[in-house]
């Protein structure tokens, strides 16, 4: 096995170890609080949604990545590649909007009540379902051109192509190539805009309930949760920043065939979200945190009967 091949699914491996048990613990966790409260509060919806999002992500791109990296199985014939990057794609745009929507909702909760923007946070907590539908077909739609010009490695052509390691998406020319990349582009500007304008709302308010707060206790977990919120955004920034960077760069290279290494890190980075998100929920989510808490001590419990019940 070549040492390029090795580092990549080294790499892949790492993202599926991470991503995969982190993001199936916030699901089971919100799972369990719904099964004994019967209801969940909208920003913990919206946060499940993102973490099962986040885990397809994880599951459809990186491990079968890994398992083509070490030889193990090769699904990347024509078929495999159309639904790989379908649904990783879809995942990825998915989890940016989901993201924006979170901080969007923060936003709205953290208005005075009696305000526009509580009556505003109140209309969107009604209609919640209907704006994932909407999320969900629109990013369909835009995803479509990764089922019509997806190619196993046996089928690239030299011509209008990006290559993505183990397929290419064969543009039929060079507008149309830069077309679906611009219209990627702006979909995840977009978003960045709008949960970056959200998350500086979100600290101008925290920085004026500490400055209230001086000398007295109250409202720990909202600053905690606005916290939070502020702090997937800046990591979304981050990573999808260098995505997006890359993806440019990917686009006006002069070379007619893309780097695969340029794709490896453009995966990664924005694999990486999906895979570190989960552990931010984790560490800020006492709900989460301490369902999973419960859960340790329940199994150690059983364990430690099981070795008292066997002397």
């Amino acid at each position: 096995m070549a040492s390029e091949e090795l580092v990549r699914g080294m790499l892949y491996l790492s993202l599926t170890v991470a991503g995969v048990p982190g993001n199936l613990a916030v699901i089971l966790a919100f799972l369990s609080l719904l099964y004994q409260d019967k209801r969940l509060l909208v920003a913990d919806v919206i946060v499940l949604h993102l973490a099962c999002v986040n885990l397809t992500a994880v599951a459809v791109r990186c491990l079968p990545e890994t398992l083509a990296s070490f030889r193990l199985a090769r699904i990347f014939d024509d078929a495999g590649c159309k639904g790989v990057i379908f649904v990783y794609r879809m995942s990825r745009s998915l989890s940016i909007w989901l993201t924006f929507v979170l901080s969007a909702y923060r936003c709205l909760s953290v208005a005075p009540p009696g305000s526009r923007r509580a009556s505003v946070r109140t209309l969107a907590a009604r209609y919640l379902g209907p704006v994932f539908l909407v999320l969900w077909l629109v990013n369909a739609c835009m995803t479509s051109a990764a089922v019509l010009f997806s190619f196993g490695a046996g089928n690239a052509s030299a011509s209008h192509s990006i290559n993505v390691e183990f397929c290419f998406v064969n543009f039929p020319s060079e507008l149309s190539k830069e077309a679906n990349g611009a219209a990627q582009v702006g979909r995840d500007v977009v978003p960045m805009a709008l949960m970056a304008l959200a998350s500086l709302v979100i600290l101008l308010f925290l920085y004026k309930r500490s400055r209230q707060a001086r000398g007295r206790r109250g409202g720990g977990s909202e600053r905690r949760a606005a916290k939070a919120v502020v702090t997937l955004v800046t990591l979304y920034v981050v990573l999808y920043g260098v995505d997006n960077g890359l993806w440019v760069y990917t686009l006006t290279v002069k070379k007619t065939m893309s780097s695969s290494l340029v794709s490896d890190l453009r995966v990664f980075f924005s694999s990486l979200y999906a895979a570190l998100s989960p552990l931010v929920v984790i560490a800020s989510n006492r709900k989460v945190s301490g369902r999973l808490g419960c859960a340790v001590k329940v199994r150690v419990g059983e364990e430690r009967a099981a070795t008292l019940s066997s002397i």
